[in-house]
């Protein structure tokens, strides 16, 4: 009897393991996680050249992942220029030109005020589990955080990045590291999260550096200074009129 027990209390943790989500349910989590209802974000990049480096804050406005509104608040070259999207349309505001342009076409391939990031980025949907097929590709460990390793094929081949590489925190669900490949298999941009913090009662990136592995530099670092999940938004900021104000 007591060698029974004792088989039973060592077999527990094994008996009791929750079976590995699927790969599918794993881009649910993230999802869920990237696309938090309404937030107020205050944040900073900083845009390493090859010869030196500077950086931009900014605040944004954001509604699940349909619509968008930023506003660059330093420094004072950028200051007062707006962006806004709404769907998979996009407007930016030039105070200095008072000028309203719609960003289309070959014009979403350009960088964001010369960062490792295209408009195509800020563009695309969110929601990865609707865009990518994806497999789980094995376990690896990230920021001393164990990961899943997804690998990710656009379903129409119409996305920005016709393959992706993720690796997801098993816990709490968040990319801390990506790799985004053109259909011929090269390289593009990647992704490295630096920092994690608890904001707001929620996990998040705080920090990470974003790069354009065809530009020389030493990539784009973004970092949270504030946000607030669950913001009161109002409806009237997600319009053109806004741009001007």
């Amino acid at each position: 009897m007591n060698r029974l027990i004792a088989c039973v209390m060592a077999l527990g943790p094994v008996l009791l393991q929750a079976p590995a989500p699927s790969a599918d349910e794993i881009l649910d989590r993230v999802d869920r996680n990237a696309v938090a209802g309404n937030k107020v974000m205050v944040s900073e990049m900083t845009i390493h050249g090859r010869r030196d480096s500077r950086t931009l804050k900014s605040k944004s406005w954001i509604m699940g992942d349909e619509k968008a509104f930023t506003e660059y608040l330093e420094p004072p070259r950028e200051k007062g220029v707006k962006m806004l999207k709404l769907g998979d349309q996009l407007w930016i505001y030039s105070p200095d030109a008072d000028r309203t342009i719609a960003i289309s076409g070959h014009m979403l391939r350009q960088s964001v005020m010369g960062s490792d990031l295209s408009y195509e980025d800020m563009m695309e949907d969110r929601k990865l589990r609707t865009a990518y097929e994806a497999k789980v590709a094995g376990e690896a460990t990230v920021l001393d955080r164990p990961c899943w390793v997804l690998e990710l094929v656009s379903r129409s081949g119409q996305a920005a990045y016709h393959t992706r590489k993720l690796w997801v925190d098993r816990e709490r669900f968040l990319v801390l590291k990506e790799e985004r490949y053109a259909k011929s298999g090269r390289l593009l941009k990647t992704l490295e999260v630096r920092e994690v913090a608890r904001m707001g009662g929620r996990w998040v990136p705080a920090s990470a550096v974003f790069k354009d592995v065809l530009k020389q530099g030493r990539g784009t670092e973004w970092r949270i200074a504030s946000i607030e999940f669950d913001a009161a938004i109002p409806e009237a900021l997600f319009s053109k009129a806004s741009l001007r104000k």
